[in-house]
């Protein structure tokens, strides 16, 4: 198994937040309110949770800086898709306020290639 070493850990994490910034400027952009940014829960995170009108949004952010690997929105697997279901339950269990708002789970796909940056966002993605 190949384990990273502090400094790649902080290197990934910068790059992360750089991406995740994007991400959040995009969804200010369209009205969307950001209520948290990397919620994290013993088994899982959410990148983003925000609200567009009265809809609760976790958002996962993913992106790449070439095609190696495929699209970003391609490394969301089942295991991804069923851990943000766990953070989202576990933030409405803290949050009972939010008990019966209406959720739904959006991907915010960035490409960043030769500093130009494409966003696409999937809305309900799964």
């Amino acid at each position: 198994m190949i384990s990273l070493n502090t400094m790649e850990k902080k290197h990934l994490r910068a790059k992360g937040n750089f991406f995740e910034s994007i991400a959040v400027q995009y969804l200010q952009e369209k009205n969307f309110e950001i209520l948290y940014r990397n919620f994290y829960i013993q088994h899982g995170e959410a990148d983003i949770i925000a609200k567009e009108n009265s809809t609760l949004v976790f958002v996962e952010v993913k992106a790449r800086t070439n095609n190696k690997f495929g699209a970003p929105e391609e490394s969301i697997t089942l295991k991804k898709q069923n851990s943000l279901r766990r953070v989202a339950d576990i933030f409405i269990l803290q949050h009972p306020e939010l008990q019966f708002t209406e959720c739904r789970f959006d991907v915010i796909a960035i490409d960043y290639q030769n500093h130009k940056t494409t966003i696409r966002h999937f809305i309900d993605a799964f």
